[in-house]
């Protein structure tokens, strides 16, 4: 089975249409998607690209909203926007995601806290939305706060924010086939073009 990077963090608006529409794709087209949490935050900061940050980019992000949302009908769901924006848990909400990739739960944490961010206006790892996602996922919420902040687990999510930034993220979300750098949702039809033209 074709395999491909898919890089992103928590706290990326886009992200959400991707996230909402991997399994899909993944059953579709017959590929499977390697989820690889970063802080798409300090690449920013490092390259000094500040997002949409209201008032100053207020059309910017008036258009953002409401092309998050055309996008999510486009494909068959609904985005309730604007959302919580920008997150004040960025970092713990992209620990938790390395912690669960880890450990096997990652995608339907990552998948379900999209959902109640975007449909429900429900702020990722705030409370009480961690408690009550967690729940669902039948996870311990303390024991899993420990890990996700431990220092370790902190070296892993810089780790592989180093190892986004070296392969040419720049950006949430984006898909690499075979070192082919693919930013954003509306390109990862693109990135499956390019999986078909060069496997003929």
């Amino acid at each position: 089975m074709t395999e491909i990077d898919f890089w992103f963090s928590i706290g990326s608006t886009y992200t959400y249409l991707s996230v909402n529409r991997l399994a899909h794709v993944s059953k579709k087209e017959n590929l499977k998607f390697n989820w690889h949490p970063f802080s798409v935050r300090k690449i920013m900061m490092d390259m000094d690209n500040i997002p949409f940050t209201p008032p100053s980019k207020k059309i910017k992000s008036d258009y953002m909203w409401r092309d998050i949302e055309r996008r999510a009908k486009f494909y068959g769901f609904f985005a309730k926007v604007p959302a919580p924006y920008p997150l004040k848990e960025f970092d713990l909400a992209n620990q938790l995601a390395i912690l669960g990739m880890e450990e096997g739960w990652g995608v339907d944490y990552v998948t379900l806290t999209y959902k109640r961010w975007f449909q429900e206006g429900k702020e990722p790892a705030t409370e009480p939305n961690l408690t009550e996602i967690l729940q669902e996922l039948k996870l311990d919420k303390e024991n899993l706060l420990n890990k996700a902040k431990s220092q370790e687990v902190n070296q892993k999510y810089l780790d592989n924010t180093d190892r986004a930034y070296k392969n040419g993220v720049f950006g949430s979300p984006t898909f690499i086939y075979q070192k082919e750098v693919f930013w954003g949702d509306d390109r990862l039809e693109d990135c499956i073009k390019w999986i078909q033209l060069n496997e003929k």
